[in-house]
């Protein structure tokens, strides 16, 4: 077996972050079991689609525009999003089942039809979307990995941002919202080598939220421990 692969034929991909936190409440344990089936994107996983076939995502929005959000956290952006515009459908990649679990139950009481939910990696995701599909992706409040040896982790780098340029139309947009200065300094000198403009105006910018934000749980924690906010928006060439 190849040192570069996985027993199943996938590439050899390290996880850094957390699958699973403490014990899940009943009414999460029960949104898991109940909801999560028919709300799953389906064959993204390896072992469930080996041959990496391409999602057929027609058959998902009904040809609409897709959004997507990675890292959704509790999920707060998402379903106001998804209220927001019923027009699109917006696919959430999150790895951490506690979080999957509080997309469900919001989900559960704002209804609407048009969210998808892939529960692991996104590279995973990356692999089976098809070139030039999302029109919109979000990044908000990533995994700082604020220790310099860690930096590789952040999900600005290469391995992240090339399959991501991929998926994305010409002229779509990816926000990236973050509280840590040394993120944003890493995301304005990655970001624009992968082929997108970062589209800020005046130079404050970088301050001031999207008119159609909603403060996210992370947001909160940030503004309450003195920690300031940065919106950064770019463009896919």
């Amino acid at each position: 077996m190849s040192k570069t692969t996985h027993p199943s034929g996938a590439p050899w991909r390290n996880f850094y972050g957390r699958f699973r936190g403490k014990g899940l409440r009943k009414a999460q344990e029960a949104y898991l079991n109940e909801d999560l089936a028919a709300l799953s994107l389906g064959k993204v996983d390896w072992e469930a689609n080996p041959e990496r076939t391409p999602i057929n995502l027609s058959a998902l929005f009904g040809g609409r525009d897709l959004w997507l959000e990675i890292g959704f956290g509790g999920g707060e952006h998402m379903v106001h999003q998804a209220a927001r515009n019923p027009g699109i459908g917006l696919i959430g990649c999150e790895p951490y089942i506690n979080g999957v679990a509080m997309l469900l139950g919001k989900i559960r009481e704002a209804g609407g039809d048009n969210i998808r939910v892939h529960p692991g990696d996104v590279r995973d995701l990356f692999d089976v979307l098809p070139d030039q599909s999302i029109a919109r992706a979000f990044l908000l409040y990533p995994d700082p990995w604020p220790k310099k040896r860690h930096h590789r982790r952040r999900f600005v780098m290469p391995e992240y941002l090339e399959p991501l340029a991929r998926v994305m139309k010409p002229g779509a947009i990816f926000r990236v919202a973050t509280d840590i200065p040394d993120y944003v300094r890493q995301t304005l000198e990655q970001v624009p080598r992968h082929g997108f403009d970062w589209l800020a105006e005046r130079p404050d910018d970088w301050r001031i939220p999207w008119d159609d934000w909603v403060p996210t749980r992370y947001e909160q924690k940030a503004l309450r421990e003195g920690r300031v906010p940065y919106y950064l928006t770019f463009r896919r060439r």
